[in-house]
């Protein structure tokens, strides 16, 4: 069935160009009708590797078409720019394409003007809560909503985002709903939970795969030491893959960890060669010169003998030349982590999963890899094209045996996991003012998946006693401060949110969290707050619970923290590593046995920041927020904390930062003072050195001066009102202004400080020898280091 025959059938405009294929398989065809001819939402379930992705790129077109704006979600930010990549196709034909993640800064101007927008769940989450902002308004303009596999609806954490999300945007904009599916059972609920007729309900089984899976278990001797029990599984893995490999076939090997990836890679390259299985390319001049563009070594080494790992913790640069080595037939034995399943489609002739567990601190031990996460690797078998069967293997002990079988012959329904979670959505939800009422928390409920699935299981949902569900639910909520409720005129009544829910719901904390910013906001309010504090709040945050602490890295980690006091708050070994590469990154100085998870904890731990420091200036004080503002810009610019005002000069990150620093420039003001020589002379540019006075001269630049006959020393049992007079000569911005006497504060004002704001202080004669009186300025919302000013008074 011809592309542009169908298109120019269906369509006005021609995007025959958009498709990377001349025709469409049988799977594609069924499904156009639904989704070219009518409107309603569609649900397609089909294996893996049949063909999904264009009928994703059929609904845009149809959108496209009708003058609409289209948004794809991906179950992962690596595939977000894998669609971006591939999509230059739209962009040729001069439709934008808008990426919207959590590691891109957001330009609204973009995303409103974009044809095409691709985010994750979470990232969609966090828009949807804020769609009445101007910054996020787009999203409340999308007509088409494809959501990649769906089937993520069951996955733990991120099931719940993908479910209530999809909720939320139905409500706010009523877009078209095209959700795409590997094989599922129940495909019916998905389809009713989205109001998808039956004509455009689509369940494909494995008949419609373009290549035949021959999938099954093969069990091992499972010993007493684990370790040893590693090998024996990968020993059973290249039994496996070999008879493929010696036929120029290629094996992709799901291992548990990052680490797994590199040993299993090294011991399988020594195995390889001992079994004199022809494979590699160490003879091929061309490639061992492309192998160099490799930052890792282990992998540059392992690559010319066929064999790879991939897993998160590696360069951009190394994952692209992979993955394309892959495809090409260089690379014949990969080892991975399971995100490669849900991320770049890289299908071989036999894949194997040497582990179905993997460890979790949190949880104390090992615990099972998800059904889903094992079904979706499997669904990495067979090269369309190049085989006519693909194999798919899982190891494991005898005794999971008959567990695992029972899975590749019945597969897993898909089931909500919004329960888990329920308190901290419906808390958004309040937030965002959709839920006013407990009988709104049930109106709430009704849109959920988790809702259609409790009508079909109503005992494993416990849907028999719903309201005490969602009582204990609001119970929670009003219990943490995070709502207020009034009875009302009977049961029902009244649900609004306090400050505590609205900043937990704006800055996409989870209650714990949450509660922690809270508890560090207290201590605050005590006097108590200091970077430690700080930090260790950040390193225990819900975000960081999936964070494990490798053999490898104890040593770096112990390293870092010795010597540092460290509170009974730090619990865990994935904590104590959060923690180390906070404090190492003050300085730029994360170790490189941390750096493989050093730049997505830290990226994380910003936002946490920038959150605690919403929460500081709330609940605390503007001093406080500003302390974890200079935390928060030395994090992201590794510089030291006399310097890290710097960083609050536009255009001054942190190479510019140490040169200024060096040549003794550590603050806007010295830098405003400093002849324009003399910042070349720390090392900028002339250039670059005239823009950096410019734009420090406007930032605030705060004098203090003590008003009128300031007296050196006070009667005992007199007083005095004295001013203070604090002039900002820079450009005006909010602060904080505190006084103190003897470190006791007497005043503090929240201003928005221009020109010229005048501070009373009491001087009183008490029973001490002297007053030490003290007045403080600080921008709660500026890394600038408080500009402080004291004087003593005498008790005579």
């Amino acid at each position: 069935m011809d592309v542009a025959e169908v298109l120019a059938d269906s369509l006005e405009t021609d995007f025959a160009d958009a498709f990377a294929f001349d025709s469409f398989n049988r799977m594609q065809r069924e499904v156009l009708p639904a989704l070219l001819e009518r409107e309603e939402n569609v649900v397609a379930s089909a294996p893996t590797a049949s063909g999904k992705t264009a009928l994703a790129e059929l609904a845009i077109c149809k959108t496209l078409d009708a003058g609409g704006t289209a948004c794809f979600i991906a179950p992962l930010r690596a595939l977000t720019n894998e669609k971006e990549a591939d999509w230059d196709r739209f962009e040729a034909l001069d439709y934008s394409v808008y990426v919207v993640t959590g590691e891109r800064d957001l330009n609204p101007r973009r995303a409103r003007r974009a044809d095409i927008l691709v985010m994750t769940p979470e990232k969609l989450d966090s828009a949807t809560r804020k769609h009445d902002s101007h910054r996020y308004d787009f999203v409340t303009n999308i007509d088409c909503c494809v959501i990649d596999e769906v089937h993520l609806l069951d996955a733990d954490r991120r099931g719940s985002v993908l479910e209530v999300t999809i909720s939320r945007l139905r409500r706010l904009c009523e877009p078209r709903i095209v959700a795409l599916s590997a094989t599922m059972p129940n495909v019916e609920d998905v389809a009713a939970w989205l109001d998808a007729p039956e004509a455009c309900t689509f369940d494909f089984g494995d008949e419609y795969r373009p290549v035949e899976l021959h999938a099954d278990v093969k069990t091992y001797t499972h010993g007493e030491n684990a370790f040893a029990d590693k090998y024996r599984r990968l020993y059973r893995a290249l039994d496996l893959a070999e008879p493929h490999l010696r036929e120029d076939g290629q094996a992709l090997v799901f291992v548990a960890s990052r680490q797994d990836t590199v040993q299993a890679a090294k011991k399988a390259r020594d195995e390889i060669a001992e079994r004199d299985v022809p494979m590699g390319a160490r003879g091929e001049y061309d490639f061992h010169t492309e192998a160099k563009q490799l930052n890792n070594d282990t992998l540059r080494k392992s690559v010319l003998d066929g064999v790879a790992f991939h897993h998160a913790g590696l360069s951009k640069n190394d994952k692209d030349l992979v993955e394309r080595w892959f495809k090409d037939g260089v690379i014949e034995l990969l080892f991975s982590t399971s995100t490669l399943a849900w991320g770049v489609n890289l299908p071989a002739r036999c894949v194997i999963l040497r582990d179905t567990k993997y460890h979790d601190s949190l949880a104390g031990g090992e615990i099972d890899m998800s059904p889903l996460d094992v079904l979706q690797m499997l669904g990495r078998a067979g090269r369309p094209g190049y085989d006519d069967v693909g194999y798919g293997w899982v190891v494991c002990d005898s005794a999971d045996a008959d567990r695992y079988r029972r899975l590749l012959r019945e597969g897993t329904e898909i089931e909500s996991q919004l329960a888990e979670s329920l308190d901290t959505h419906l808390n958004a939800e309040i937030a965002m003012g959709t839920v006013t009422s407990e009988s709104d928390v049930f109106d709430w409920l009704e849109t959920t998946y988790f809702y259609e699935r409790g009508q079909s299981r109503p005992a494993k949902y416990g849907f028999a006693d719903l309201e005490t569900i969602v009582r204990d639910a609001l119970c929670t909520l009003e219990d943490g401060g995070f709502v207020e409720r009034t009875d009302g005129d009977g049961t029902r009544g009244a649900i609004e949110p306090t400050a505590l829910g609205r900043l937990t719901s704006r800055y996409y904390l989870d209650l714990r969290t949450a509660e922690a910013f809270a508890e560090c906001c207290a201590e605050a309010a005590e006097g108590s707050l200091d970077d430690a504090t700080i930090l260790e709040t950040i390193a225990t945050a819900g975000a960081f619970d999936s964070v494990t602490a490798r053999q490898s890295e104890r040593d770096a980690i112990d390293a870092i923290l010795t010597g540092q006091t460290v509170s009974q708050r730090v619990e865990t070994s994935g904590q104590r590593k959060v923690l180390a590469i906070l404090r190492a990154e003050t300085n730029g100085s994360a170790p490189a046995e941390l750096r493989s998870d050093a730049w997505a904890i830290t990226r994380n731990a910003l936002r946490l920041l920038a959150a605690l420091r919403a929460f500081l200036d709330r609940f605390a004080s503007g001093h406080d927020a500003n302390r974890a503002s200079r935390l928060e810009a030395r994090i992201e610019n590794g510089v030291d904390a006399a310097a890290v005002g710097l960083t609050a000069i536009d255009g001054v990150g942190p190479g510019r930062a140490s040169k200024l620093a060096g040549a003794g420039l550590t603050t806007p003001a010295d830098v405003v003072d400093a002849d324009a020589s003399a910042l070349v002379d720390a090392g900028l540019d002339e250039g670059v050195a005239e823009r950096v006075r410019t734009a420090a001269r406007s930032l605030p630049a705060v004098e203090i001066e003590w008003a009128g006959d300031f007296p050196d020393s006070i009667a005992a049992g007199e007083n005095e009102l004295q001013e203070v007079v604090v002039t900002n000569r820079g450009d005006a911005a909010r602060a904080e202004i505190r006084a103190t006497v003897n470190g006791v504060e007497m005043t503090s004002a929240d201003t928005y400080l221009r020109e010229e704001e005048t501070v009373p202080i009491a001087i009183f004669g008490a029973d001490a020898d002297s007053l030490e009186l003290s007045v403080s300025v600080a921008f709660p919302e500026r890394p600038l280091v408080p500009v402080a000013e004291t004087r003593s008074v005498d008790i005579v």
